[in-house]
């Protein structure tokens, strides 16, 4: 295994998968090798209809990924059509559908799903298309918001990843939670970087109790 330091930066690449493992202490056991399955398990449902929130990642054409967070009541987030096929509603946005324009190009995705509190996660990973209307969008309906948009997802890969990763954020450790104490309000982040002709009133007026109450209206 060959490491050679940049000159300009110091970094030591990684530029082969030889090198990868040698520099995690090895292969993966043959249990991590044989997790994944290509098809969803009854627990694996029993997972997607208990979790209210995913991350669906994605990339364009040229390879610039993008991670987008979905998130509806649990039970109601994911539509199993069959242990093979899933959907995911859209949802009133500010309809930049970043995600959801590269599978039009890229229909390769990645969807890592939450259950608040549990450490571990689910993953599925497959190829979607998007539908504009189909039998089952009466299914999806929450706070009487018929989606327009579903993507529909075809699985290729599903499995349970460990919980390390949130046992070592303590992302779920709610008594150390202060959301504010080091990054400012979403008011003060929308005005500083997105919308500075905007009055810090008006926005915090605007993301105040009125923005929930409007979360399924178009």
């Amino acid at each position: 295994m060959e490491k050679a330091a940049d000159e300009r930066t110091g970094e030591v690449a990684v530029t082969d998968a030889a090198t990868l493992s040698a520099l995690l202490g090895g292969e993966p056991s043959a249990a991590a090798r044989g997790k994944d399955r290509d098809r969803l398990h009854d627990l694996d449902r029993a997972w997607l209809a208990a979790s209210p929130f995913c991350v669906i990642a994605t990339a364009d054409a040229d390879g610039r990924g993008d991670a987008s967070p979905k998130g509806d009541p649990a039970g109601r987030l994911v539509h199993v059509l069959d242990d093979r096929t899933l959907a995911i509603a859209e949802r009133p946005g500010n309809r930049r559908a970043d995600g959801y324009r590269n599978v039009l190009v890229n229909p390769g995705i990645g969807l890592l799903f939450l259950i608040p509190g549990r450490p571990d996660t689910l993953r599925v990973n497959g190829r979607a298309r998007l539908v504009a209307d189909a039998p089952w969008f009466d299914d999806m309906v929450v706070r009487g918001h018929r989606p327009v948009v579903a993507m529909v997802m075809h699985v290729e890969q599903v499995f349970h990843h460990c919980g390390k990763a949130f046992l070592r954020s303590g992302l779920w450790r709610h008594e150390e939670w202060d959301p504010e104490a080091l990054v400012p309000r979403r008011a003060v982040v929308a005005r500083t970087l997105e919308r500075p002709d905007d009055d810090l009133d008006r926005l915090d007026a605007y993301y105040g109790p009125s923005y929930e109450e409007g979360l399924y209206r178009s």
